[in-house]
């Protein structure tokens, strides 16, 4: 009897750890083969919005034509998944065929490395108005900051266009369908982007991203075209050469002349917020720069106030929603605009109140004082001579003193 019972608890013990084991199996199935847990991680992103008629395409027009996007990632990977969208259209955009590969260098791509993208196992996909895509996922070698190229061979597109203005990056259209071809000689150029949003990688699990809201400091105004030289691309150049850093991807969402709380360019930066930085694949910490649009339009006293209190309770809200998800939050301080048009008493006023809210505040979980390490120290409410001349935007020095302000172990 005593023995049956023993067999019987044998049995069942035996069920037990098997079960544990296609248990663990299964816990196992996103993992590599090296025993590594992936998960999915933004390594480039932009913010969208309804595209300015003046910023549309030049002719022939994306409709029936082929558009090649160049943008450089932080973090690289050999799974990735390409984010379209279409949500300020209010008609549908139709991509008959989307590759990407390797950039070679302006127009041309390194066609050993092309690959098709599918979107459920199809390679035409429709987007309607109001909506946005995600490709299926595809093997790629993508190398941290790599020059990636999306080329795109369009259907039928919206005469309103869901895109991002300020690339700062050279796009090439040609007419009909080139989406294959090697070099796009001839092509149209414009320095805007069209429907793409983003790209995640299968990282370790270890690794994580840094989103940005911000505006066109952090859009890169005053940067150089082409050299993606940005002050979020000069950050992930640092983390990337930090050892400890290596893995932590950098979304840039800042957008020309974005305001905070309110639509100006683009939808405003608490109506975006949760969007553009809180559901990004593998977010882990938040960068908060933006409020100088808002700032500058104040024209009272009164204003000043309303600005001000306007400010902190949605960098407060900001916060709350990032903190309620477990994500660090860093807050900048406002840089100084005196010789610029935003620049009056009142607007000053405003500007360090919010200032010394953002510092005294303890509400962030830590600060980057970029108006103290681009200020004039013989004139702290203008910029140094490191300007774009209009006392707003600092150039790419200022930007250098922006990213080395910022303490890498809180990554």
């Amino acid at each position: 009897m005593y023995r049956n019972k023993h067999l019987r608890f044998l049995h069942l013990y035996s069920i037990v750890i098997l079960s544990c084991i296609l248990l663990s199996t299964c816990s196992l199935s996103g993992q590599s083969g090296s025993g590594t847990a992936k998960k999915w991680v933004g390594t480039w992103s932009t913010g969208m919005q309804l595209v300015e008629t003046r910023n549309n395409p030049p002719s022939p027009g994306l409709t029936g034509n082929s558009l090649r996007q160049v943008v450089r990632v932080s973090i690289g990977g050999e799974v990735l998944r390409v984010k379209f969208s279409n949500e300020f259209s209010k008609s549908p955009v139709t991509m008959h065929s989307v590759q990407i590969a390797a950039s070679a260098g302006g127009n041309a791509i390194n066609q050993s490395t092309s690959v098709i993208l599918k979107f459920n196992g199809s390679q035409e996909v429709t987007m309607d108005p109001g909506t946005a895509i995600t490709s299926d996922p595809v093997s790629f070698n993508l190398q941290p900051r790599m020059d990636m190229a999306i080329t795109i061979y369009f259907g039928g597109t919206s005469p309103d266009i869901t895109g991002h203005p300020g690339s700062r990056t050279t796009s090439y259209l040609l007419p009909g369908n080139n989406a294959s071809v090697t070099d796009f000689t001839g092509s149209v150029t414009t320095e805007h982007w069209y429907v793409i949003n983003g790209i995640d990688v299968q990282a370790p699990s270890t690794s994580s991203c840094i989103a940005i809201l911000g505006n066109s400091i952090t859009d890169g105004r005053g940067s150089t075209t082409n050299m993606q030289n940005r002050w979020p691309d000069l950050l992930s150049e640092r983390l990337l050469a930090n050892p400890g850093t290596r893995q932590a991807g950098v979304l840039n969402l800042g957008i020309g002349g974005n305001c905070v709380l309110r639509d100006c360019l683009g939808p405003s930066g608490i109506s975006r917020y949760g969007k553009d930085i809180l559901r990004q694949s593998g977010v882990q910490s938040v960068i908060i720069f933006e409020g100088v649009n808002d700032i500058g339009g104040v024209r009272s006293a009164d204003a000043a106030a309303s600005v001000a209190s306007g400010l902190i309770a949605a960098y407060k809200m900001m916060i709350d929603s990032a903190h309620t998800r477990g994500l660090k939050i860093y807050g900048a301080t406002i840089t100084p605009f005196k010789g610029n048009g935003y620049y009056n008493p009142y607007s000053e006023t405003c500007r360090n109140e919010v200032n010394g809210w953002i510092r005294n505040s303890n509400r962030f979980d830590a600060v980057f004082d970029f108006d103290y390490v681009v200020r004039n120290p013989m004139d702290t409410i203008s910029l140094m001579s490191s300007n774009q001349n209009d006392g707003l935007h600092p150039d790419l020095a200022g930007y250098k003193k922006m990213v080395d302000c910022i303490d890498l172990k809180l990554f």
